[in-house]
């Protein structure tokens, strides 16, 4: 029994169907070489001689792959599921908000040649090298993106690159960074009234104000910041303590 195929590999056979680019005929002959770059497929059959067939889809271009990673990266769950090697369902709904479908939406995006004789297009040849396609994008989702003109390591290293260079959370204050005051922030020099001065009572420091000079976290949950998802922790410590 033949395993169900993967979404990613399931919606991209039915979109392709869709928009004719596969026939529902067998393919024809043996598959000798497949290999996928930006916005083609170019592929040996062998059936009795070789057949150079070739396979295109509009590959996007910079600004358009700079707005998608910009929408995948303010989405932190999707990053990290893409860094792990994942492909989540969101990142076609991604594509769609920015109007780059990700699947193929329109025969017109699509090129298909085979140097065979036949005059049906697509050919078998050209179902058989479709076929091979498909098995690989089961296999490796990053497949289909690399057929939009990002590949798995150039889309990861800017994925990467954005959550290092995002911005703060919150704007700077003027408040020291706490990573500038580590040296000192536990230092509070010699004890007070131990000489018979009366003891120094400082101003009430929130219990939460901790929270405030860490570092921002770039991941959120469920749209919160870390720093505020710990915020009542820290104060109901407070509270059991006393403080």
């Amino acid at each position: 029994m033949t395993e169900p195929l993967p979404w990613w590999a399931t919606r991209f056979l039915r979109a392709s169907a869709a928009i004719g680019v596969l026939l529902p005929a067998k393919g024809q002959g043996r598959v000798a070489s497949l290999t996928v770059g930006a916005g083609r497929v170019d592929a040996e059959v062998r059936d009795g001689r070789p057949h150079q067939v070739r396979i295109g889809l509009t590959a996007f271009g910079k600004p358009d792959w700079a707005a998608i990673t910009h929408a995948l990266a303010a989405k932190a769950s999707l990053t990290v599921q893409l860094l792990s090697g994942e492909l989540p369902r969101e990142v076609e709904q991604v594509c769609q908000a920015v109007r780059l479908p990700l699947f193929p939406s329109s025969a017109r995006e699509v090129s298909l040649d085979c140097t065979c004789p036949a005059a049906e297009v697509p050919c078998g040849h050209l179902n058989a090298v479709f076929s091979e396609l498909v098995a690989r994008v089961a296999d490796d989702p990053f497949t289909i993106l690399a057929l939009r003109g990002r590949n798995r390591e150039a889309l990861l290293e800017d994925l990467k690159n954005r959550l290092i260079s995002a911005e703060p959370l919150h704007p700077d204050d003027g408040s020291p960074a706490l990573t500038d005051v580590m040296d000192t922030f536990f230092d509070s020099g010699p004890a007070p009234g131990l000489s018979g001065a009366a003891p120094l009572h400082a101003p009430r420091t929130a219990s939460d104000a901790l929270l405030d000079q860490a570092p921002p976290f770039v991941i959120t949950v469920g749209g919160e910041t870390v720093a505020e998802l710990l915020r009542p922790v820290y104060r109901a410590l407070a509270e059991e303590h006393g403080g």
